[in-house]
């Protein structure tokens, strides 16, 4: 099972609420706690905020797909261009 931790800012803007909201809000709900290496306490999101999490980012990278889309596209047709120029040089073609 991944895991995702954030910091209180982080689940605060995830939640749509305050830092101060959001460390209640994970009290609450009992979330993991742990003061990392940078000195920043970050909570463990639960399934429910993970899923929340992932459709945030699936409706913040819409572009992202039509980018994936062009960049296939273009290497499609690169791929193309390097094997037709391939096999005029097996053929002895200059």
């Amino acid at each position: 099972m991944p895991q995702i931790w954030m910091t209180y800012d982080e689940l605060a803007t995830l939640c749509g609420c305050s830092a101060a909201e959001a460390r209640m809000q994970a009290q609450h709900l009992s979330l993991d706690r742990r003061k990392s290496r940078d000195g920043n306490t970050r909570v463990k999101l639960n399934l429910a905020l993970m899923a929340r999490f992932f459709e945030t980012i699936r409706e913040a990278e819409f572009d992202l797909d039509d980018a994936i889309k062009a960049l296939r596209s273009a290497h499609q047709q690169m791929s193309g261009v390097l094997a037709a120029d391939r096999s005029s040089v097996r053929r002895g073609v200059a």
